[in-house]
This record gives structure tokens, sequence and C-alpha cells, in this order.
């Protein structure tokens, strides 16, 4: 039989409301769908070696570097960068420029996160800039959708790069061998929307042999019907979108919970109903379609939500996984040489990453 390489994956230990004991075992559950795993967790070895120790999928596959410093979650992404070094989310992103590990997933500080992640794994030559992807439940399924909040303004070459590298995630996470791809806008007509938008959409259709479908546009009302596989925008209305979803299943429950108590008729009717209402709690459970993988990087950097549990920090290993046994990385710059020149589509001039953390700070 044969064996599988081992894919290393490091984690922040001590990021996140739960640390270190949702994150520990999340990655317990994640082992289970990734048996050829290997963890690299950084924090305060007296509060994880015990978790670690509880867990028998980990007891072959967990090695602590113990740290005593964590970032927290209100650090300003400039104090970070400078007061950083050391701490457990710094580790972690730099065991990854090391190549010490494939992956790395925090459940610390986004801005913090995204800025030590930029200043140590740079973007990649193909990338002009970095963006946030994740999914969103849709009636047919899962969609990817970016730039979630990573950059607030866009041109036309950065919705491209955009496109491609969220179809690259919707293969290799959702095995999808020709993604369909829409640019978020407010009308499908051609003439709707910015002169980014429209200029992206220009681009891609003069780009021959795309790795994916492109569609065109897409309106909001589109993204919950799973009318395509990967949605782009910039990371303005792509927060703004991925937000209303959220409140709107939140909305949709509370309607729901309010009705069922309206009168003994309704409870009964909950009664006869909870499968049914119990199976939609778990579609449309946050912790599902948890992680956000910054995409772009000279390496892979997922991020979960603070307060996620161990089923959701598990959905963030997966992601990471994912990307790394894809050769995500690699096959961005591949993908990006249809569009134009390997020497004319460069990363972030140097200083640039420092510049713009100064400047969020």
């Amino acid at each position: 039989m044969a064996t599988m390489s081992p894919l290393v994956i490091a984690v922040d230990a001590m990021g996140g409301d739960h640390a270190p004991g949702v994150l520990v075992e999340g990655a317990a559950i994640a082992r289970e769908r990734f048996p050829q795993v290997r963890f690299l967790f950084f924090g305060d070895e007296a509060k994880i070696a015990p978790l670690v120790k509880g867990q028998a999928l980990l007891s072959d596959c967990a090695e602590i570097v113990h740290t005593a410093t964590a970032i927290s979650a209100d650090e300003k992404p400039g104090v970070a960068m400078r007061r950083g070094k050391g701490t457990s989310m710094w580790l972690a992103c730099e065991a990854v420029r090391d190549g010490t590990a494939q992956a790395a997933v925090s459940a610390g500080n986004t801005g913090a996160l995204m800025a030590i992640a930029m200043f140590l794994l740079r973007t990649s030559p193909a990338i002009n800039r970095p963006a946030i992807a994740s999914f969103v439940p849709t009636m047919r399924g899962e969609s990817v959708m970016l730039d979630l909040g990573a950059n607030v303004g866009c041109d036309e070459r950065n919705l491209v790069e955009f496109a491609f590298m969220g179809a690259a995630f919707a293969r290799a996470s959702l095995g999808l061998p020709k993604p369909r791809v829409a640019l978020l806008n407010i009308g499908t007509e051609d003439l709707k929307g910015n002169e980014a938008v429209r200029g992206a959409a220009q681009l891609l259709r003069d780009t021959p042999d795309l790795p994916f479908e492109f569609t065109g546009f897409i309106e909001g009302n589109g993204i919950a019907q799973g009318q395509v596989d990967v949605i782009v925008s910039d990371g303005f209305a792509g927060n703004i979108a991925l937000k209303t979803q959220e409140g709107t299943a939140r909305l949709v429950s509370a309607y729901l919970a309010a009705t069922f108590r309206r009168s003994i008729w309704s409870k009964l009717g909950y009664l006869l109903a909870r499968p049914a209402l119990q199976a939609l709690r778990e579609r449309l459970d946050p912790n599902r379609y948890n992680g956000g993988a910054f995409l772009g990087l000279n390496g892979l950097v997922v991020k979960s939500h603070g307060g996620t549990n161990a089923v959701g920090f598990a959905a963030a290993i997966g992601i990471a996984a994912d990307l790394a046994l894809s050769g995500f990385v690699t096959r961005i710059l591949e993908d990006l040489k249809r569009v134009a020149p390997a020497d004319s589509i460069g990363g972030e001039a140097p200083g640039a990453v420092e510049q713009e953390v100064a400047e969020k700070s």
C-alpha cells in the first residue's frame, strides 16, 4: 500500500476567542479527513501539551513550538508588525516562509495576520494584490467569493487576478474542473457597472483558453441562487455582500423561531417539523463555511473566524490542506501567463507592503 507524503500545517494555537482548546480539538477532527497531516502548534506549551495529549489522533503527528507571546484581538496591523516577531502568529507564518510548513492557519486578529503574512511571504510574482476568499452557501451547494475585505478599491487588473485565483481555489476545494466565474455587478448588461468591472470583463473575454468559464456579470440576488461557482468583486462590495447574506440567514432563523412560538398549534407544528429545521440549521451553520484563504501570497495562509468551534476550525484546516495538496501557488503562476507575459505582471514593488501596512495602522 502506497504511503502518502506528509503535509505540515502550522497552527497559531493562541489566536481566537477559544484558544487553544478549540484549535487543538479542530486539528484532531481535521486529521480524520487528512490522515497525512502533521501539525506544528505555536504557543504556550504548558497550555497546549495537555490538550494534545488528550487527543489520540494527534499523538504521533503534533509538535509544539513554545512561545509565551501572542497577538491580541485588538492589535493594529502596524503595531503587530513592529511587536509581533516571536509571537505565535508570526512564527506560524514564518514556518511557511521557511518551508517548515506548507500552510498556516490562525483564528487571530485578521488585520494583523494579513500584515504579517504579506510581510513574511510577499505577494506572488504574478499578483499585484492578495485577496481573501471563502465559501458561501447557495441553493446548489457552495460557491467561492472573493475579495472579502482585503482590498477596498480595485482596478481591472486586480479583478482579473481575483478571477484566476478564485477559479483555482474552486478547483482545489470544490473539485470543479472548469468553474463558472462571474463579476459582481449592479446589472448583467455589458454597459452596467464601473470602469474597473467593465474593463475586467472585457479583458477576460479577450483572453484565449481561460482555465475557467467566464459567464459575465452576476447581481447580488444571483449569489444565493448558485448561478456561478466563483463570484469576483473588490473587497468593499464583497464584504458587504457576505455580511448581508449572513444577516439574512439570521433574520430567517429569527422569523422561524418567532413564528413557531405564536400559538399552541404552531408549537405543535414545530415538533413535527423539527427534523427538517435541524437539517436547515446545519446547512446554514457558519462553521461549515469557516475559513478565509489569503490568496496571492508566496505561501498559504488561512484565517479562521475567531469565535468558531472545533468543527469550524477543522474546516479552515481543510481549506489549507486542499490548497496545499493542489499545488495552488504554482498553478496560479501558470494560469496567469495566459493574460500577460511573466515579466510584465510583477507583484508589489519593494517597500509597497510596508507602506500599505503603515497606512492602515
